[in-house]
């Protein structure tokens, strides 16, 4: 939804007030021509704003949305592609998408801001019952324990809020769209939390439904921090960008940082590698997400820089140098009072094993580590398969499907 978010303030149906519904792609699996989050708005009148997959289920998408209107009620639909019959609604790339489709009948009041794209923005929405939105300006910073907008759309129950929050804040700070279903308390009918004085417990029929919410965060490119302006960062630079990285090279020598090889960089800083990043965490643009490359090789450089940057809380350290240069580092480190635990986060020396020799082949070998990093846990080193094996040698599907989302109980969200 908020990459339509923009385009309503002056979509035509929007203005007049029509009836409208939202359909979101809010699952997928295999190849799928857009990422859950993607939405389309259908007027009642059969306008269209948006698209979910290039025009192959648009049809049918909007006459589940017409439906939908008709009567009022929310609906799953699911697409794939049928071997059987060619000319079926589907994918023909062989993905899947399951759409969900919600009427509005009563206007868009829940989207009615205009969302600059540029900035950082979340939505979190219900799906299992009427609806209900909830926009969240700073995802980064969100705290859902503290948010009375949350408890209410989720029940205004203290273990569901706590349970959602352990879903909610990963998707939120990591800029991702994802489904969040949650169990709901003892005491709920269609996940709605009842009074004590219900007089007799719910039938069978009217076992509590799961809470499902549908969460879409957006913030600005991760930042790729390149120390060293050399050779290697100048190959790391077009490859970092080529990741969608907002890239900084910073070198402390103003003859190195200055060469015109590196103005395809976001930001090009003449700095102590140490200094800069120090300003830059208390200025709050190092999070999570930051991928920091130590390239400079050079001891009086490396030494106070891994000393700060292994204390944070990034997505990836790493460090040039031969194995003698990491032991060197290593014991240096601890010298300077480094836990050895902040040193098990350091990746040295940087990259995967690929023989790369060249600069552009060690870019290579450093953004395969940072990828392999990324998307730790769908694909990693087993004492059967050690490495990151050949797509040839491989079996199964090539995009590995994402862990379920869990359901806790009651009990477990005080655990």
């Amino acid at each position: 939804m908020l990459d339509l978010m923009p385009s309503l303030g002056s979509w035509r149906p929007a203005i007049s007030g029509q009836r409208c519904a939202v359909a979101t792609i809010v699952g997928t699996g295999g190849s799928v021509p857009r990422p859950a989050g993607t939405s389309m708005m259908i007027s009642e009148h059969g306008e269209i704003l948006g698209s979910l997959s290039g025009g192959c289920v648009e049809g049918a998408v909007v006459e589940a949305a017409l439906e939908a209107l008709r009567d009022g009620g929310p609906r799953l639909e699911s697409f794939g592609y049928s071997d059987a019959d060619a000319f079926a609604v589907g994918l023909t790339c062989g993905g899947e998408l399951e759409v969900h489709i919600q009427p509005l009948t009563g206007g868009m009041p829940e989207f009615s801001g205009v969302v600059d794209a540029e900035q950082p923005a979340a939505i979190i929405r219900r799906l299992d019952t009427g609806g209900g939105v909830v926009m969240v300006n700073d995802p980064v910073r969100f705290r859902a324990m503290e948010s009375p907008e949350l408890a209410h759309l989720v029940g205004d129950h203290p273990a569901t809020v706590f349970a959602a929050a352990a879903q909610i804040e990963p998707l939120l700070q990591g800029g991702r769209a994802g489904l969040v279903r949650l169990a709901p308390p003892a005491g709920c009918i269609d996940g709605w939390v009842t009074t004590e004085r219900l007089e007799a417990p719910p039938r069978e029929e009217e076992e509590p439904q799961p809470i499902t919410l549908f969460v879409e965060s957006r913030l600005p490119a991760a930042r790729m921090v390149i120390f060293g302006a050399n050779d290697f960062g100048a190959a790391l630079l077009p490859a970092g960008k080529l990741l969608g990285y907002d890239v900084t090279v910073c070198d402390a020598r103003p003859a190195f940082a200055g060469q015109s090889r590196f103005s395809g960089a976001d930001s090009v800083v003449t700095d102590w590698p140490h200094r800069y990043l120090q300003a830059e965490t208390a200025a709050g643009r190092i999070d999570s997400r930051t991928v920091i490359c130590v390239l400079t090789h050079d001891p009086k450089f490396d030494i106070p820089l891994l000393e700060t940057a292994l204390h944070l809380n990034v997505a990836y350290v790493g460090a040039m140098g031969s194995r003698r240069s990491h032991r060197q580092r290593v014991d240096a480190l601890l010298d300077a009072g480094t836990p050895t635990e902040a040193l098990e986060q350091l990746h040295s020396p940087i990259g995967l094993d690929l023989g790369a020799v060249t600069p552009a082949e060690v870019a290579v070998s450093i953004t395969a580590e940072i990828i392999a990093e990324r998307g730790a846990g769908t694909r990693r080193p087993t004492l059967e398969a050690p490495g990151f094996p050949s797509l040839k040698d491989s079996t199964g599907p090539i995009h590995a499907a994402p862990p379920a989302p869990t359901t806790p109980t009651q009990e477990d969200s005080w655990t």
